[in-house]
């Protein structure tokens, strides 16, 4: 499923002409660039699932191709994995988004950095969350133990959605210095109308 070709380079979303939405023009997030390649529906929703949940690791390689595949409109200095507390890795037996990363670092010989940053609370998971509480949800919840100054940080999830759990660890990157967070994710949820 294709995403509109019109999009909010802030956050993804479709816009008219492609220019900033409102959303971002009203509250600028702390990322400044998503790159997003497919729309969140069926049947890539399902492949992410089984992938995510049904541990089809095989699948890593193929999406993080996928990813690899999208214009580096904002090249990188590092990619970080947006991070799973302790308890949900234990859980799911593996990160997903690092998963992920692996493949662009490859792809893009730019290094993945896995643990300078870490879920440092463990949170509800935002996908049982209604839209509006997810920000609260993640508030607070990421810490990083680099000094990224100057630098140019791609962070790296399977699926935006509202963009808070992205959001937050783009601002908390950004307390640690980074000059810009591009957010690269396989797939863009869209609010239902």
């Amino acid at each position: 499923p294709q995403l509109p070709a019109a999009r909010c380079p802030c956050c993804a979303l479709p816009t008219l002409h492609g220019d900033v939405c409102g959303r971002c023009l009203a509250r600028t997030p702390h990322y400044d660039l998503t790159l997003a390649a497919f729309r969140y529906d069926f049947p890539l929703d399902k492949l992410l699932q089984s992938f995510k949940y049904g541990h089809r690791l095989a699948l890593a390689g193929y999406f993080g191709r996928q990813l690899a595949e999208l214009p580096a409109d904002a090249p990188a200095d590092v990619i970080i994995p947006l991070p799973l507390h302790p308890r949900r890795l234990r859980e799911r037996g593996f990160n997903q988004a690092l998963e992920l990363a692996r493949g662009v670092g490859r792809a893009w010989r730019t290094p993945v950095d896995a643990r300078s940053c870490r879920r440092i609370r463990h949170t509800p998971a935002q996908a049982d969350l209604p839209w509006l509480e997810r920000a609260r949800n993640v508030r607070g919840a990421f810490d990083c133990s680099a000094d990224f100054s100057g630098q140019r940080l791609l962070l790296i999830d399977d699926v935006m959605t509202t963009g808070a759990s992205l959001g937050e660890l783009a601002r908390t990157v950004k307390l640690h210095g980074a000059a810009q967070v591009t957010l690269l994710v396989l797939a863009r949820a869209l609010p239902s109308a």
